[in-house]
């Protein structure tokens, strides 16, 4: 499970990167609906809290499950408001509190289903 939880922040890492230099490539197919970069933002970062909570979970035990998965939830919550923040300094990024507010309620999203299916 840890493997496949570094492998899919390395693949959100990379996707910042070309987004950053705006070479998204076919990744960019997200702009071609209405709100589907919103989605991209709800999906990604919801799937990234999902991993990392239960392979926290499963790693730490004997930690309190809830204080753990806020613990990693707030931690992903600052580093993802620094990027977006990051953008306002890339010609080929807008800073956007919509895509915040879809990120930080992919992150509630989750971070609940992780506590969910540990139980």
């Amino acid at each position: 499970m840890k493997y496949i939880t570094l492998l899919f922040a390395f693949f959100i890492i990379a996707i910042v990167i070309l987004a950053d230099r705006g070479e998204l490539g076919p990744l960019g197919f997200v702009y071609d609906f209405p709100y589907g970069d919103k989605v991209g933002h709800f999906v990604l970062f919801g799937v990234l809290n999902f991993l990392v909570t239960l392979t926290s979970l499963r790693a730490l035990p004997n930690r309190k499950p809830k204080l753990l998965a806020l613990s990693i939830g707030l931690i992903l919550a600052l580093i993802i408001g620094a990027e977006e923040y990051s953008q306002k300094f890339f010609v080929r990024r807008t800073f956007d509190l919509v895509d915040l507010t879809a990120s930080y309620l992919g992150l509630i999203v989750g971070g609940w289903i992780a506590l969910k299916y540990k139980k």
